[in-house]
């Protein structure tokens, strides 16, 4: 548990919460991405006319998202549809998305590590914050005391020592001693 000192932990917090806010933001554009790579295989998969107002522009998200992984592998022509357009099992749209994927999968991480570390600063924040308060009520219960402590002095006399104990008829009795054996 983090026990630093609060602008220590004030200065984490916020850094953890930028870097959580931006990897919230990457981790929603590759899930945008997984989905229009899914589109996109699915709509060449199945010979989509490409003249079509939704396949040009799922055609051109999906050559903007595969600028990496253009020309890995060969696409594998299965046919053509009823309109003389080609279906098409494109293996290099399967393999950007395994790598989007798995990029998605250790962002994800990320954000859970992120997340974790955020909790464990705001306890470490807490626990401050409650040990200054137990602080302060300790320091006001001894102010309290010594200031009662005074008053009972200034009012009380002296009273005489109980006789063979040493103690006085105020202070609480002995408790028994243990036995020996």
């Amino acid at each position: 548990m983090i026990t630093e000192k609060s602008p220590a932990l004030a200065e984490r917090r916020v850094i953890i919460l930028i870097a959580r806010a931006i990897s919230y933001l990457v981790y929603f554009y590759l899930i945008v991405v997984e989905i229009i790579l899914l589109i996109g295989f699915f709509l060449l998969l199945f010979g989509a006319n490409p003249s079509a107002g939704f396949t040009e522009w799922a055609y051109r998200n999906l050559d903007r998202v595969m600028k990496p992984f253009r020309g890995i592998f060969t696409p594998i022509e299965l046919g053509t549809t009823s309109a003389d357009v080609p279906a098409t099992f494109d293996t290099s749209v399967l393999f950007a998305m395994i790598v989007y994927g798995i990029l998605a999968l250790l962002l994800s991480g990320l954000i859970g590590w992120l997340s974790r570390r955020l909790h464990q600063i705001e306890s470490a924040e807490e626990y401050n914050r409650r040990m200054a308060d137990l602080a302060e009520q300790q320091a006001e219960i001894d102010r309290q005391r010594e200031a009662a402590a005074r008053a009972a002095a200034m009012q009380a006399p002296a009273e005489p020592a109980d006789q063979g104990t040493g103690a006085t008829p105020s202070d609480p009795p002995a408790p028994p001693a243990p036995p020996t054996s």
